[in-house]
């Protein structure tokens, strides 16, 4: 009896562990930051850990021990992307360690990893100070294709000038743990540049690397025994992907991106913003994957068409992070991924005012008195504020200035709780070569957050309702010269394209007014329909916004699975849609040419994927992706919504149903949409986010479907595997 009711339990705790997730045992990357402590002679440091791990993102409770001098970084802008599959996520802390430190780590059940950091404390002979290791910058997850070789530059800084060499870890002197180099991986020690041979197997691979910081030594001669003063390590991970679209269909970078290996120094309670810019023509881009420092903001992702961009920005506010902050990014489409890019923020190290500065803050200004004497050799006449229109002014023994809060530059930035606004003090040479030294003072004035009224700062974009309202988009389908536009298609003005207007009118005869009257006098009701107008409609009312379709494609089967390109990024494929020209820039509508399309029966369905778009300056306009003329620059000149997919219900071919039809004007979608004439009703179109179910929406694409389902299935697996078990039992224990 007891024989089987232990075979019983086992066999539950089998199933169980059958349906378990396999987790993985190394992070997706990793680097260390490490900053030797003064007041011990350097012998502990405090270490920067930055590490990515798969999705779900891990909890940071486990980091951080009783007692333990640590910091976990939980931050409201976290770095959480998709690709490569499945999702991934970055975690941060800081924690005082030995300078020479040996461990196995955990995050969550999910990550595990093993760190070996060699810093032990060394007085440089140049200036008598503690060598600082190097910082390397942790880059998003890597991919590439097979048979597509690629190179991966890892960005290196040291604040001592040294010479960084990047070299595999050795798994002998204990540098990492199950540990191997790649054949289809080559490394360029000297450049830190790792180097796709192309040769692999689809799959996910990990790779150890330790980064060491080297006295650089003259080129004229080598130095002897040129040991490494210190070691980091480095984890990378690499996808390689199965692509049948070549190799040379990466996106690629943009003019605005900041340039490989820059750096943007920063000043206190200084912001600094910067755009990645990409084109790819191959694929749209589905995210910006960014790896950067905690509260960095990421605002204002586009992709339409071909172009892509996204916004950076970080405020220095107090601090304890490190002097050196790299920030790195990728483009990533379905197939593809970017180069590599990494810029670094230098924070830069500010000596206190002189003795005798006085900055006085009151409600509305800042008054500054700084002692002349404390400005040795600067050029007073050259000092002036964030704006040059305000005074500075100076005798003999003073310098003063009076800076409101509301001009002269001055800028407002949340720290904390505390309101601080900021304005710079510099020297602005007026020759291109000057020897004189500059000043550069950052002055600030802190109002603590009880006093502050009104909204509180923050680099951000306002949402998409509070620009373009709650918006709705629809298809609807009409004979030429019908239809609410009829004024408009009736005789139309049609938009230079692949065919001129007057070109199409002598391909199609007499203009589809005579075609229209023609079919409705003497044409039989069996007959199909030689051209229709498709409206792609929305509701959107905000002065100055545009619709952008982006693509557009026709297929005779419902789940599209055999479908013929109307429009791609923004371009008519053919000579079979013309675009009719409207006043209003809110709606399109397309003349098609039924009888060139590849239609062979009755009936059809038309999927298109729609953005709104406000151009941020009047004078402006949004991207006519179509050009040759349009750049990444209009995208960061341009607010868009998110890309809505709406796809029609099957269009009858047939001019009986159209000649049944009502076709009463309105300019909005109708209620009771007929699914014979392929109209998408305002139910059908809602804004992303929607909280409508699934149900409700049956033509507008869910990316969720998929997921729900094989949630859905999983469960019913996992209750039909245990009431077997449980039966079993019962049946073992009788």
């Amino acid at each position: 009896m007891l024989h089987r009711l232990k075979l019983g339990v086992l066999l539950q705790w089998l199933i169980l562990f059958l349906l378990t997730p396999a987790y993985k045992a190394s992070s997706l990357g990793l680097t260390v930051h490490v900053v030797p402590l003064e007041e011990n002679g350097g012998k502990t440091v405090r270490a920067h850990f930055s590490v990515i791990t798969p999705s779900p993102c891990p909890d940071l409770l486990a980091v951080c021990a009783a007692g333990e001098d640590c910091q976990a970084h939980r931050t409201a802008l976290p770095f959480s992307y998709t690709k490569p599959s499945p999702a991934w996520c970055v975690r941060q802390w800081q924690k005082t360690i030995p300078s020479n430190y040996n461990a196995f780590l955990k995050l969550g059940f999910q990550t595990e990893f093993y760190v070996s950091i060699n810093a032990d404390p060394k007085i440089r002979a140049n200036n008598g100070k503690l060598n600082r290791p190097p910082f390397v910058a942790l880059p998003p997850p890597l991919r590439a294709s097979v048979n597509c070789p690629v190179d991966f530059h890892i960005s290196t800084k040291d604040l001592d000038g040294d010479k960084v060499r990047c070299r595999f870890a050795r798994a002998d002197t204990g540098e990492c743990r199950d540990c191997f180099p790649h054949s289809f991986l080559e490394l360029d020690e000297a450049s830190c540049t790792l180097t796709f041979t192309g040769k692999a197997a689809a799959g996910q691979y990990f790779i150890y690397l330790m980064a060491e910081d080297l006295i650089p030594s003259p080129p004229t001669r080598q130095l002897l025994n040129n040991s490494p003063l210190s070691f980091v390590p480095v984890h990378l991970s690499l996808t390689v992907e199965e692509s049948a679209s070549g190799c040379s269909y990466n996106p690629l970078v943009l003019d605005g991106t900041p340039e490989r290996d820059s750096v943007q120094f920063v000043l206190p309670f200084q912001e600094v913003k910067f755009n990645a810019n990409y084109k790819s023509d191959q694929e749209s881009v589905l995210e910006i994957a960014v790896v950067g420092p905690p509260d960095l903001y990421r605002v204002g992702f586009a992709s339409i068409s071909n172009l892509a961009k996204l916004t950076m920005a970080w405020i220095r506010s107090e601090n304890n992070l490190t002097q050196l902050l790299p920030v790195c990014f990728v483009a990533n489409t379905k197939s593809f991924q970017s180069q590599l890019r990494c810029t670094w923020l230098y924070q830069r190290e500010m000596r206190t005012l002189p003795d005798g500065t006085e900055l006085m803050c009151n409600q509305t200004e800042m008054f500054l008195l700084l002692p002349v004497s404390s400005l040795t050799n600067v050029n007073l006449d050259e000092l002036q504020l964030n704006s040059p229109t305000c005074p500075v002014t100076h005798n003999s023994t003073h310098l003063t200035a009076h800076i409101p809060l509301g001009g002269c530059g001055t800028t407002a930035v949340h720290s904390g709780t505390e309101l601080v606004y900021t304005n710079t003090l510099k020297s602005v040479h007026h020759t291109m070569i000057s020897r004189r030294p500059s000043l550069i003072l950052p002055l600030a004035c802190r109002i603590p957050g009880v006093q502050v009224k009104g909204p509180r700062y923050a680099v951000s974009m306002p949402t998409e309702r509070e620009t373009f309202g709650e918006v709705l988009v629809w298809l609807e389908f009409h004979l030429p010269g019908q239809g609410p536009l009829a004024r408009l298609t009736s005789t139309p003005r049609f938009r230079s394209n692949i065919l001129s207007s007057s070109r199409f009118r002598r391909e199609t005869g007499s203009g589809s007014s005579t075609s229209n009257s023609s079919t409705q006098a003497g044409v039989q009701l069996d007959e199909m329909v030689k051209q229709l107008d498709l409206y792609v409609m929305s509701n959107c009312s905000v002065d100055r916004a545009e619709m952008i379709v982006t693509n557009c494609m026709e297929s005779e089967t419902e789940d599209f699975t055999d479908s013929h390109p109307i429009m791609e990024k923004g371009c008519i494929m053919s000579n079979n849609t013309l675009e009719i020209i409207t006043e209003q820039k809110t709606f399109k509508i397309y003349r098609l040419d039924i009888n060139k399309m590849a239609v062979s029966g009755t009936k059809m369905y038309i999927e298109c994927k729609i953005n709104l778009c406000i151009a941020t300056l009047p004078s402006d306009t949004c991207p006519d992706l179509c050009s040759n003329s349009s750049s990444s620059s209009m995208l960061v000149r341009s607010v868009f919504t998110s890309t809505y997919s709406v796809r029609s219900g099957p269009v009858s071919l047939l001019v009986a149903d159209f000649m049944n039809r009502n076709t009463t004007a309105t300019d909005l979608p109708p209620s009771n949409a007929s699914p014979t004439t392929g109209l998408t009703s305002s139910q059908q179109a809602t804004t992303p986010g929607s909280t409508l179910p699934a149900s409700q929406i049956p033509n507008v694409i869910s990316t969720n479907t998929t997921a729900s389902q094989e949630v859905a299935t999983s469960r019913i697996t996992g209750v039909i595997l245990m009431t077997i078990a449980m039966f079993l039992q019962m049946t073992i224990l009788q």
